[in-house]
């Protein structure tokens, strides 16, 4: 695997100088009844010297990543879906966030792939450029180049692979494909003040356009998803609702905004019951078409009089039925560490819900800084992070995936 060519750091070079001093007197012990070959073998004056023990002090053991001591820049690409973003980190800190949103799709209620891929075509380069210069660094100094593998929209995936893979490529630096819902969960190891980030393991709730799932997390790279949606993602079910109400995409977000003014107990939605630690929320979506229709038929000014209260009552519905289950996951797992993360753990509702079950449950929760939210090229970078110092490159020959194995 090709290395970066970053120089070396003062502080790596005292670190070597400690290194040697203490080394002398354990290889004069060891080897002081060896005699060795110049032509043929490594010689003791070798062993000591700078380069050879720079090898020893900047090596990033797979077993022992405590080790690494160089400083360590990922430029960090995320394309999944209409999203084009790029970061540049500094070992598990964020130089810079760039993200570049399409909003042609606005006309069409909804993302469509074609026009996504080519966005990404146009936005990638600049994005990249921007990021970069934000960081203050040159591409000289990346270390590796992480970029979103799967899951997601295969022709905006393919943009930011070919790219990242070109890139790694004329820069002779490893590449890292990361998994976009991992990222999702270990945004919540950034350095950021003021956010703490939670011991393993924890439990996360992924929440997104596309996913619902919980996760018990063990490790960086031990994880099992224990729970998830049958059918239709609560991202899709907010969605889906502002289309009902007439709201213009993405409607989400404004369903959390007008729920701000609304009465939650206005208007009951029965809650799916579905076995286990599984959601559901087709069944949800019908019963708010039916609704609806029914109450416009009778006043068609309906909606307008009342979306205050509909999509405060959605909302605290939807809310209801993703704390259900994660209480039922607490008590079946034992573990009361709560991480958020997804598009829709921007939802101020469901931020404000689980902060709530800290002096409620007695939980420890995480809800991540707003921006690592939604998607984005920095919790693609974290990952990529966490991958650089355990070697977990890839090649040339990473193929991206519309679906993914988690």
């Amino acid at each position: 695997m090709l290395t970066s060519k970053k120089s070396n750091s003062s502080a790596t070079i005292v670190r070597i100088s400690i290194f040697r001093n203490f080394l002398k007197p354990l290889f004069v012990l060891i080897f002081s009844n060896y005699y060795f070959d110049l032509g043929k073998k490594i010689t003791f004056v070798k062993i000591l010297t700078f380069d050879f023990l720079r090898s020893i002090v900047k090596y990033k053991s797979k077993f022992a990543p405590f080790m690494h001591t160089e400083e360590v820049f990922i430029l960090a690409i995320e394309s999944s879906c209409d999203d084009t973003a790029a970061a540049v980190l500094k070992d598990n800190i964020v130089l810079s966030n760039v993200v570049a949103r399409q909003s042609i799709h606005e006309q069409y209620g909804g993302v469509v792939p074609e026009l996504a891929s080519r966005a990404h075509q146009q936005n990638i380069v600049p994005v990249v450029e921007v990021a970069l210069k934000k960081a203050t660094i040159s591409k000289n100094q990346l270390s590796a180049i992480a970029f979103t593998q799967g899951p997601g929209l295969m022709g905006s995936l393919l943009v930011g692979s070919s790219f990242a893979k070109s890139l790694a490529m004329a820069l002779e630096i490893p590449l890292i494909a990361v998994n976009h819902m991992h990222a999702h969960i270990l945004a919540h190891f950034i350095d950021e003040e003021g956010f703490d980030k939670p011991t393993f393991p924890f439990l996360a709730l992924t929440i997104s356009g596309g996913h619902t799932q919980i996760v018990k997390v063990n490790s960086y790279f031990d994880m099992e998803i224990i729970g998830e949606t049958t059918d239709d993602a609560v991202g899709e079910a907010f969605d889906k609702t502002a289309k009902i109400l007439g709201f213009p995409y993405p409607g989400g977000p404004l369903i959390d905004q007008y729920a701000k003014e609304g009465n939650s107990k206005k208007y009951p939605f029965t809650k799916p019951k579905v076995p286990g630690l599984n959601f559901s929320f087709s069944g949800l979506k019908t019963q708010i078409l039916y609704f609806v229709q029914k109450n416009v038929s009778e006043n068609p000014n309906f909606v307008e009089e009342n979306k205050a209260d509909i999509c405060a009552s959605v909302q605290h519905t939807i809310i209801e039925i993703l704390m259900d289950k994660l209480k039922m996951a607490v008590a079946e797992t034992g573990i009361n560490q709560i991480a958020i993360g997804g598009g829709v753990s921007a939802n101020s509702g469901i931020r404000q819900t689980l902060k709530d079950a800290q002096t409620k449950y007695g939980w420890k929760t995480f809800v991540p800084k707003f921006e690592y939210t939604t998607d984005n090229a920095a919790m693609i970078g974290i990952v990529g992070y966490q991958k650089y110092l355990h070697e977990k490159f890839a090649d040339a020959n990473v193929v991206s995936k519309a679906r993914i194995e988690f």
